[in-house]
């Protein structure tokens, strides 16, 4: 019941300046009028340290991002996939930001270059105007004074030796190496380094080791010399291929000198190696165990490894493996692995397909370019992406994709700079006038992903992107 003294008070008050409370009816009316009437609304973004990417679609805020600034607080892993398919922005988005971290001092960035034009890598102009030579593999220039790398480096360790010989004979193998084997291997390498002491052992000594083994080696387990020879036959076979096979001239001879792994930019060119034959992922295997041993150190630097390509990595178990430990490894001393991969189902449906979801699961940003509906379907139930970004991503345009940091759901537009803009769209194909259509199609496609995200948004009301901060 109403205090009497309130009621007196109201009546009074009502006399005097008329009833203060009034009864409205609800109003009708659409989005178009409303939006004059509440403020505009944007998901949070990312803080404002570190290189900007673009801006994001919905909003036009400006989108910062980088994995060093952010692990620990709003990332539990500064790794990064980025998916899509060919010429929607994949590299142009990789460049631009290798530029942009770059300009910190603290940074060092190594590429690895599966993509060729013009007989060199298309990292080759960012690499020129940097100063830096490319790091070419190629069988047949390392036969006439080409680059080499060799497993059997001093500069790593004999313990990281072995296990890199392993994963080359078991990618080459296409199965793991049983006890017997792995025992003519490891006594063999062990013999080769405490009597190599006047140069760099190579992997001919390996095999010659291996096709002739010395009597303490079968004595050391009490077996016959004959059975420690035939053990370690499929195992020489397997490296007489990196010797005097189609492989050969890139790994059976000491290190180049010259290679400069103190470079802000290390750019490994693979754009000569067939890219679907078995030298790709033995590649692949040496120059992870050969990076983790020889350039990841603890001096306090930021490290990005970029991997184009990277399904030809995670398709190996053996390799995947190998890159796994380098993750785990490399996060405690700053290191952020950025994998670019045209279609999700290459790993996710492939021979590795374990080693994959792990790999995938320690990459906490994803970055999702256009792809056709079921590709996207696909995709969204193995990243977990919210159904309203699911439905976007087959008609986002060139330059446009959906970025998921940690759960974070935004569509960014990426912007390239005049300056970026020769070093970035490295066709040769691309003239003055297909750069201008180009910049006009990204203007309307920026306009048509906006329209496409906001009737996502009222499609499904509860199911679209969270917008919780106020835009002045």
């Amino acid at each position: 019941m109403a205090d009497p003294m309130t009621a007196v008070t109201d009546a009074f008050t009502s006399f005097l300046f008329g009833k203060v409370e009034t009864t409205r009816l609800p109003v009708r009316t659409s989005t178009g009028q409303a939006q004059a009437v509440y403020l505009p609304t944007a998901a949070p973004g990312l803080g404002d340290s570190g290189v900007i990417i673009g801006r994001e679609v919905y909003s036009g805020k400006g989108y910062i991002y980088d994995p060093f600034q952010l692990y620990g607080q709003q990332l539990p892993a500064p790794h990064w996939l980025v998916l899509g398919e060919s010429g929607n922005g994949k590299s142009a988005l990789e460049k631009t930001y290798v530029l942009r971290q770059l300009r910190f001092r603290d940074r060092q960035v190594v590429v690895l270059d599966a993509q060729g034009e013009d007989g060199v890598g298309e990292w080759n102009l960012i690499a020129q105007e940097l100063g830096i030579t490319p790091i070419r593999l190629d069988p047949m220039a390392a036969l006439d004074g080409g680059i080499r790398l060799n497993p059997l480096d001093p500069s790593i360790t004999t313990t990281g030796q072995l296990a890199l010989l392993r994963t080359i004979i078991e990618v080459a193998m296409g199965h793991g190496l049983d006890e017997r084997s792995g025992f003519a291997l490891k006594v063999a390498h062990a013999y080769v380094n405490e009597t190599i002491t006047d140069r760099q052992p190579v992997l001919t000594d390996i095999v010659e080791q291996l096709r002739h083994p010395e009597p303490e080696s079968a004595e050391a387990m009490n077996v016959d010399l004959d059975d420690v020879r035939a053990w370690g036959l499929d195992v020489a076979l397997v490296l007489d291929r990196l010797v005097d096979g189609d492989l050969r001239g890139m790994f059976d001879g000491p290190t180049t000198a010259g290679i400069d792994l103190d470079a802000p930019l290390i750019v490994f060119d693979l754009s000569h190696i067939d890219r679907n034959s078995i030298a790709m992922p033995i590649l692949m295997a040496i120059v992870g165990v050969w990076l983790e041993h020889t350039w990841i150190r603890p001096d306090r630097k930021k490290r990005i490894f970029l991997v184009e390509e990277a399904w030809h990595i995670i398709n190996s178990p053996f390799v995947a493996q190998l890159f796994q430990r380098l993750l785990k490894f490399g996060r405690r001393l700053g290191l952020s692995f950025v994998a670019v991969v045209h279609h999700l189902s290459d790993v996710v449906d492939g021979a590795a397909a374990r080693e994959a979801a792990a790999i995938l699961k320690m990459a906490s940003t994803r970055t999702i370019y256009a792809q056709k509906a079921d590709e996207a379907r696909a995709t969204g139930r193995v990243l977990g992406l919210p159904r309203w970004a699911v439905e976007i991503i087959p008609t986002l345009s060139p330059g446009i994709a959906v970025w998921d940091v940690n759960g974070n759901v935004q569509v960014v537009k990426h912007l390239i700079t005049e300056a970026e803009r020769p070093l970035v769209y490295t066709d040769r194909a691309m003239t003055e006038d297909a750069i201008a259509v180009q910049l006009a199609a990204e203007a309307e496609a920026e306009e048509r992903a906006a329209a496409a995200v906001e009737a996502a948004a009222e499609a499904d009301p509860y199911g679209g992107p969270s917008y919780g901060s106020t835009v002045a």
